[in-house]
Order: structure tokens, then sequence, then C-alpha cells
């Protein structure tokens, strides 16, 4: 897979309270392309943050649901997001 493709694989960090709390064990959460293998998305994250190394990656896909708002009703997007386990310094995006 090229770089250019590689840049497409991650689509935003997933920042919430409970995956706030798990960057201090070194986890990191991103929202990711839902055709996107576990050793893309590790090499993506090596390319994103240089100096890092990715220990381990598991993936969640997350099914659409219906949602309401007011009296008309919906349904969410499905996605798939990762959990990224990194070694060594914090990510910058992330530090408190």
């Amino acid at each position: 897979m090229s770089k250019e493709n590689l840049y497409d694989v991650i689509k935003k960090p997933l920042i919430t309270e409970k995956s706030v709390s798990a960057t201090e064990s070194g986890k990191y959460t991103f929202e990711v392309r839902k055709d996107a293998t576990k050793v893309e998305i590790a090499k993506a994250v090596e390319l994103a943050f240089p100096g890092r190394k990715v220990k381990s990656v598991n993936t969640v896909y997350m099914p659409s649901h219906s949602k309401r708002m007011g009296y008309k009703f919906g349904r969410t997007d499905s996605s798939k997001k990762a959990v990224v386990t990194i070694e060594g310094e914090p990510l910058e995006f992330m530090a408190i």
C-alpha cells in the first residue's frame, strides 16, 4: 500500500472520557476506514507519528443504530474504530 493510501486509513481520533483515560497506559482510539486491516492501521499510525512503535492494534466494528431527533427517525452511519497501543512518548494531540 502506498503512502498516500496510508494517510487515508485513519479518519480522526476519538476523544471520549474512556479513551482519554486509556492514554495513560499508551492506548489511543482512532476512527478508521471500514476495510482497513490491522497491519495497515499500524503502518498508518507509525507513518503519521514518526518515532513511535505500535505494540498492538485492536479493532471494533460499530454497526449503525436508529436515532430519533424530535419526531423524525433515522440511522447513524456504521464505522470501525481501532484501539492502538503505542510504545514510547505520548502522542501530542492527546497530551493533557
